[in-house]
């Protein structure tokens, strides 16, 4: 397993991180945690030692899960991250509980990697108002935090505001070959290397869209490497940067574990040819997409019920791939309450968006297109 060293806090993580937001769940809606802790333990016994959850993922069932499961496992040997939720914090006092509940969940005494979770300028400027980040370093000089640091969704400026505040132990943004000029992007990058503040980076695949693509851009691709997956290429892209110390794969099913520990267990930069056939991708994809939407859910639940993810997940896929026979299932399958066509336009969802997407616009393009059932040349 590639491991990386984050020199300025004397960690050496694996570069594959686990990210456990999207694991499959039952028909009931929580963890299918028979198959979840086997994907762990397989990726754990393969050397993956950075493990991310975070207050909301699974409804709250993820920390309780992940704690579960590496209750079995030397404290020492892994890394454990999790998430403070920004939105739920009006209080010093709401710090201390939160936390307290999720070292109670998690069974632990620490935290390794605790985060600021999802970052804007408004959350940003409420929680200095309130003094947190003060509050939170106070807990790391009790040794219940080793390392603070934040994840992060606004405009690059924003996050030169906020990696400027304070000397960082490690950051957390969203990076892939699709969004190197959204967010923090790029240039956010460099400055994190520049000021040696070692990256953790979130949606290297963007959320599944860079794991499949159609004949020819697949063909593209498999010039390089016929038995290389699509999401190789893509977390191998984001794994090349150097200051890149954790990227992290929500992993749902063990053919991901399995095909992502084969990509990073032998990891191998990217070829000049191999960016190269990146950048021509780029082009093709760029001319398709419809939106950002990583699938993230931060806008759910709808209080209209709109299921607002797999919409715009069909959507883009509808036209990416040209053709509605790769929707069709998907989309006639949806209940009718959940189709965009419900939307009342109340504007929660675009309040919520880390990626502020115009998504009530965006639901009635979508709901259009999906009903005409046509292909697309």
């Amino acid at each position: 397993m590639e491991k990386r060293k984050m020199e300025k806090i004397g960690a050496e993580t694996s570069l594959l991180g686990f990210g456990c937001m999207r694991f499959r769940t039952t028909p009931e809606g929580g963890i299918d945690e028979k198959l979840a802790e086997r994907m762990l333990d397989r990726a754990i016994e393969a050397g993956v030692n950075y493990i991310d959850t975070a207050y909301p993922y699974h409804g709250g069932e993820s920390e309780t899960f992940v704690g579960k499961v590496l209750k079995k496992y030397d404290r020492s040997s892994f890394y454990l991250a999790t998430k403070l939720p920004l939105w739920a914090v009006n209080s010093l006092e709401d710090v201390d509980r939160i936390f307290e509940e999720q070292l109670k969940k998690l069974q632990v005494e620490y935290v390794d990697f605790y985060l600021m979770h999802a970052i804007s300028k408004d959350r940003w400027d409420h929680m200095l108002s309130l003094g947190v980040v003060k509050r939170l370093e106070e807990l790391k000089a009790e040794g219940k935090i080793h390392n603070l640091g934040f994840s992060f969704h606004d405009s690059y400026e924003v996050f030169e505001e906020v990696l400027n505040y304070r000397d960082w132990d490690f950051c957390q943004i969203q990076l892939n070959y699709m969004d190197a000029n959204t967010q923090a992007g790029m240039k956010g990058y460099r400055l994190t290397a520049e000021k040696q503040i070692p990256l953790v980076v979130m949606e290297p695949v963007k959320g599944g869209t860079l794991a499949n693509f159609d004949d020819a851009v697949t063909a593209r691709f498999h010039a390089h490497d016929p038995e290389a997956s699509m999401a190789s290429f893509a977390l191998r892209w984001v794994g090349s940067l150097p200051n890149v110390k954790v990227v992290l794969s929500g992993m749902s099913t063990m053919e991901q574990v399995e095909d992502n520990l084969k990509t990073f267990g032998d990891f191998k930069p990217l070829s000049e040819a191999e960016a190269a056939t990146i950048e021509e991708v780029l082009q093709i994809m760029n001319s398709r997409v419809k939106n950002g939407c990583t699938g993230c859910r931060y806008c759910m639940p709808c209080p209209f019920g709109v299921n607002i993810p797999d919409t715009f997940r069909l959507w883009n896929t509808y036209h990416k791939y040209q053709n509605y026979r790769m929707v069709r299932r998907g989309w006639e399958g949806m209940e009718e309450a959940s189709k965009p066509k419900n939307c009342k336009k109340c504007g929660k969802c675009e309040k919520a968006c880390p990626q502020k997407l115009n998504i009530r616009e965006d639901l009635v393009k979508a709901q259009e297109d999906l009903d005409k059932k046509e292909m697309i040349f």
